[in-house]
């Protein structure tokens, strides 16, 4: 996993953004591992992690950051600077559903622990493409 920053505030934006994408991705790691709390939790964080490495990707671009929690939109908004982002449309379209899905009691069925597997690997695959994207530039 990522590395942890003490001073947060002396990075620059993108990579504050990529810190808080770590966060997420810690704990989703220990509640994985463990079986730990409810399903739906890890899934949730795992559109988080998506959408802040989505965000870092943004403002490392120097597009203007809109206030938006849409993959599909974040997806859209890179499409001209992130030349592998097509690749990971299917698992941004699969992690925007928990975002509204996991946080209200609707008519939604229950997660699983193989959904949030899933969702996690989904999340990796977001990062990877971002990370390598800015590595490329």
């Amino acid at each position: 996993m990522g590395k942890f920053y003490m001073n947060e505030a002396i990075l620059p934006e993108y990579k504050r953004w990529i810190v808080k994408a770590e966060d997420d991705e810690r704990s989703i790691h220990v509640l994985v591992q463990e079986e730990a709390g409810a399903p739906s939790t890890v899934c949730f964080l795992a559109q988080q992690m998506a959408e802040k490495y989505l965000k870092c990707c943004v403002v490392f671009y120097k597009i203007p950051l809109r206030k938006i929690h849409d993959l599909i939109m974040l997806e859209t908004v890179l499409k001209d600077v992130v030349s592998d982002i097509e690749k990971i449309h299917d698992a941004l379209v699969i992690l925007n559903q928990y975002y509204i899905e996991t946080r209200y009691p609707v008519d939604y069925p229950e997660f699983t622990w193989k959904e949030a597997r899933e969702a996690y690997a989904l999340a990796k695959r977001v990062k990877e493409v971002v990370l390598n994207s800015i590595e490329d530039h």
